[in-house]
């Protein structure tokens, strides 16, 4: 198994993608702690992973963050996949001020909070991998207000956190991942984007499988078999870089 005796903090395991990593990361044969802000969704997913930890976290407070780290020990891989408030549908001109800055805000702060708290540990014991997620939207994302500022916050905070980690034998690897359908449910997108129903979630679905060079959009088990790729071992190679998962919806 590819990550036999590794402790793997999932930030954010109570959600789709999350849950997915979380598990697929279990079956691999790490020792998974689930962290997020709501205990029954984690709960949900611990019941699908033997011997998981969950804890109620809110990475956006660095004190709690450091204090659950603190009880942890060490740490192997660190994956951010916290919700960042996301608001899209509209054009920049007609966005509030809060909803353009919230994801930019929240991801750039959770992702540093977590990154920096694992990275600190990792760089004492000379290895590990820190983990990020996002839609590969930082080269233009129209209509989707601060996504792609978002992104590209993220994009280059793996970049530097590479650079600067790297000779402590610490890795930093990005996922893009833009529209798992697995995830989409008209509740969920209608925090985003709140003129969706059902046929409109399908539109985007078959939308989003046209623009991409496979023509099929990815799942959430292809997405979580990347992660586990990234955080193993075999991976050493890879790092301050960004792995496509988009199915070439992204090309850079």
């Amino acid at each position: 198994m590819l990550l036999t005796d590794k402790t793997a903090i999932v930030y954010g395991a109570g959600g789709s993608i999350g849950g997915a990593v979380a598990r697929a990361f279990a079956a691999e044969g790490a020792r998974v702690h689930l962290v997020g802000r709501t205990r029954e969704t984690l709960e949900a997913v611990a019941a699908d992973i033997k011997d998981a930890e969950v804890a109620v976290v809110d990475a956006l407070d660095e004190t709690a963050v450091e204090e659950h780290l603190a009880g942890v020990g060490d740490v192997d891989v660190s994956f951010n996949l916290v919700t960042r408030g996301d608001v899209q549908g509209a054009p920049l001109t007609d966005m509030a001020v809060d909803d353009f800055l919230r994801p930019v805000i929240n991801g750039a702060r959770a992702n540093f909070i977590t990154a920096r708290a694992a990275g600190r540990r990792m760089a004492e014991r000379g290895s590990g991998v820190i983990l990020a997620l996002n839609s590969g939207s930082a080269h233009g994302s129209p209509m989707m207000g601060g996504t792609g500022p978002a992104d590209a916050a993220i994009d280059t905070l793996v970049r530097n956190l590479a650079i600067e980690l790297g000779p402590r034998g610490v890795r930093a690897v990005g996922l893009w991942a833009a529209g798992v359908p697995e995830t989409f449910t008209v509740e969920k997108l209608s925090a985003v984007n709140p003129a969706i129903d059902e046929a409109a979630v399908q539109g985007i679905v078959d939308n989003l499988a046209s623009m991409r060079m496979t023509r099929r959009n990815p799942t959430l088990a292809e997405v979580a078999a990347t992660a586990v790729f990234a955080a193993s071992d075999h991976a050493a190679g890879l790092t301050g870089t960004f792995v496509n998962v988009t199915g070439g919806m992204v090309v850079r």
